[in-house]
């Protein structure tokens, strides 16, 4: 096969790709959105097909052919194509391990578990939901050899969301975080809370829409290129970078929960619609890691979403839109309510200080299912202990416990530390952007604009064009989380006054 074969090969290959992908996230958009509720089988069918045949696409011998060819001449390939064959090859190097019957099974059974979590979750019933678990391990632990046999099976899972982490840093990291932060939150925990029962009070669901709207057009999302729907998890999916669609949840009487929804999900998008158009319908579009990702949502979630500044930007919208429920709010109450720091049972609602010993338990119990070390059944029981000794707090049912979730359901093990990661990196961020520039000038006066441009030189641009080490140290510089336990202190020390 000639160089210039092998190329065309490689770029249909990528758009075939795309169209499949394309296809399964339209059928999960809708799975979670709008579809009637007793309607998961016909998906389920085909979504076995889309994975048959995607695994036919990346199986076929004439594309390793290509990638070899390719690979011979690495060195006069471009940046573009380099490292499309990279990760193109890596794709295949796992995929072919994967038997074709076993890859197509899964991806009926991830469509079928999500199924059942939703009705676990409604009726509070872990074990309505065990037996889809107990498959979803046992598949996860065999792919984990197929994917790299010399990892530890959880290290191999780890590495499908953040490259280059593994247990042993994890546990370090993980650490550090629980050594400074849990004097931090002992400390506050003996200090008068910030009022926030003005954020249950009645909001209407309507209202709390347009609110949203305001929220997406603060973050420059684009209503063309960006959709926003409703769903139980709320989430982000792209298609291309000029489609993206987030989705959020609305409660009368909780006003934070949409509002930090949408702008969580806002930072995801945001990093999606800004990556370079190059990269499109190739193995390189979108973010590049779980981690890298999670940054960007979280960044403009609490950096920016919870600071002051941007609460004295937004409130007099807020104020607009709920006259009666904020007549007594000022900004500075309501600023202070946000920060709020108090252990609490939902991990997606929880505060920005205390949300990575959410993550520590899921991480814990990951680790033990993946290894062997911890059977299916006795999940809600380790789940409980662990949230009694992590967070001081008695799990009430299994809805408010181990099935408050989505990952599971859909095979994401080794996703969650990604969630933790993700923070740490955007203190850093934050470190060096404002070494650059005045963050905050503009950011009361409602201007993201030079957040973002920073976000996008540094991260957005590139999507999967480097590696997430490389994304990661353009932006943050070395890794080092006591930055990230450094910011939290000074932020809630002056929170609290301690």
């Amino acid at each position: 096969m000639e160089l210039h074969e092998a190329l065309t090969l490689l770029e249909n290959t990528q758009k075939k790709l795309f169209a499949y992908n394309t296809a399964s996230s339209a059928l999960y958009l809708d799975a979670v959105t709008v579809a009637p509720r007793d309607t998961a089988e016909g998906r389920g069918v085909a979504l076995g097909v889309l994975a048959g045949e995607q695994h036919k696409l990346l199986t076929d011998p004439a594309l390793a052919d290509a990638l070899a060819v390719l690979n011979e001449h690495k060195g006069e390939l471009d940046l573009l194509h380099a490292r499309q064959t990279e990760e193109l090859a890596r794709s295949v190097r796992q995929l072919t391990r994967i038997p074709a019957e076993e890859y197509m099974a899964y991806a009926q059974l991830t469509n079928e578990a999500d199924d059942v979590w939703r009705r676990a979750k409604e009726a509070s019933d872990f074990e309505l939901f065990r037996p889809c678990l107990e498959k979803l391990v046992a598949y996860n632990r065999k792919f984990a050899g197929y994917y790299d046999p010399d990892k530890a099976p959880y290290d191999a899972l780890l590495n499908e969301y953040e490259r280059g982490v593994d247990m042993t840093m994890l546990d370090g990291f993980f650490a550090a975080l629980r050594d400074k932060l849990t004097p931090l939150i002992r400390a506050i925990g003996e200090k008068p809370q910030p009022d926030d029962s003005f954020l249950h009070r009645h909001y209407p669901v309507e209202r709390q829409r347009q609110l949203s709207d305001h929220l997406m057009q603060v973050l420059a999302l684009d209503r063309a290129h960006c959709g926003i729907g409703e769903t139980e998890h709320p989430f982000t999916l792209n298609f291309t970078s000029r489609d993206v669609r987030i989705t959020t949840h609305y409660y009368e009487n909780d006003l934070a929960s949409s509002m930090y929804s949408v702008i969580h999900e806002g930072g995801h998008a945001r990093y999606e619609l800004d990556v370079d158009p190059q990269v499109e319908y190739t193995v390189l579009a979108g973010g590049v890691s779980m981690g890298v990702h999670e940054s960007q949502s979280r960044f403009y979630e609490n950096i920016v979403g919870r600071s002051r500044p941007f609460i004295e930007a937004v409130f007099p919208k807020v104020k607009e839109l709920f006259p009666e429920q904020l007549a007594d709010v000022t900004a500075e109450k309501f600023w202070r309510a946000v920060n709020k720091a108090q252990p609490s049972l939902i991990r997606t609602e929880a505060d920005e200080l205390t949300y990575s010993l959410h993550i520590m338990v899921r991480y814990e119990i990951e680790k033990a299912l993946i290894g062997g070390d911890l059977a299916v059944k006795d999940v809600p029981e380790t789940w409980n202990r662990l949230y009694k000794e992590y967070l001081g707090l008695d799990v009430p049912d299994d809805a408010r416990g181990c099935l408050q979730d989505s990952h599971w359901s859909g095979g994401s093990f080794g996703y969650f530390p990604s969630y933790a990661l993700g923070s740490a990196y955007g203190a850093q961020m934050l470190r060096n952007m404002e070494k650059d520039m005045d963050v905050w000038g503009p950011v009361g006066r409602g201007d993201l604009g030079g957040v973002t441009a920073w976000l996008t030189e540094k991260v957005h641009r590139f999507g999967g064009l480097l590696t997430p080490a490389q994304v990661v140290e353009n932006a943050c510089g070395p890794f080092d989380p006591t930055v990230y336990t450094d910011y939290l202190t000074k932020k809630y020390t002056e929170l609290y006054g301690l």
